[in-house]
């Protein structure tokens, strides 16, 4: 039985391999010329097409690969001025759960149905007891919907980046 089988599998494999120059109109008599002359121009293409493929450096995802702390386009200055410890208590707003928002917007922010209108404000871990002053920035839905925080935000409380994390929201004071 697999006498039968496999040589019927092998014709059916590569019964289109010879259409395909046809699909992606190839032909063989085109391609040999041009890779006759190719030897002498290939280095100088060579040299200049990683420059034209590499994405601009602005993208933290082309400079740094996709880890968080490449994500994490805050500097050390605004970390710090975001995790120390507010002069006035504001109004608490309440409780959602935050999950990772997009990871390339940069800033310390928080999109939550808690607030109507963008202003600045505070979140806090109760698990770490860590908090950050955002950008408070309302997003659609319910008060109880669930809300989502930018990358550098979640690093300074404390939170997983793929867990889903209870935090208080407030106002700045």
């Amino acid at each position: 039985m697999t006498r039968i089988i496999l040589p019927l599998f092998i014709v059916a494999a590569t019964a289109g391999c010879s259409t395909l120059s046809d699909r992606f109109d190839m032909d063989a008599s085109q391609s040999e010329p041009a890779a006759a002359s190719a030897p002498t121009e290939a280095p100088a293409e060579a040299a200049t097409a990683p420059a034209a493929a590499t994405p601009p450096a602005a993208s933290p995802i082309a400079t740094g690969g996709s880890s968080a702390e490449a994500l994490d386009t805050t500097t050390a200055a605004e970390r710090e001025a975001a995790s120390r410890a507010p002069a006035s208590t504001g109004a608490a707003l309440g409780t959602t759960v935050v999950s990772l928002g997009s990871a390339t917007e940069p800033g310390l922010w928080l999109k939550t149905p808690l607030v109507d209108a963008e202003q600045p404000g505070r979140v806090t871990n109760p698990a770490t007891g860590k908090s950050a002053a955002v950008t408070l920035i309302p997003l659609e839905g319910p008060a109880t919907a669930g809300s989502r925080m930018s990358l550098p935000a979640l690093r300074l409380i404390g939170a997983s980046l793929t867990d889903l994390t209870t935090v208080e929201v407030s106002t700045e004071g």
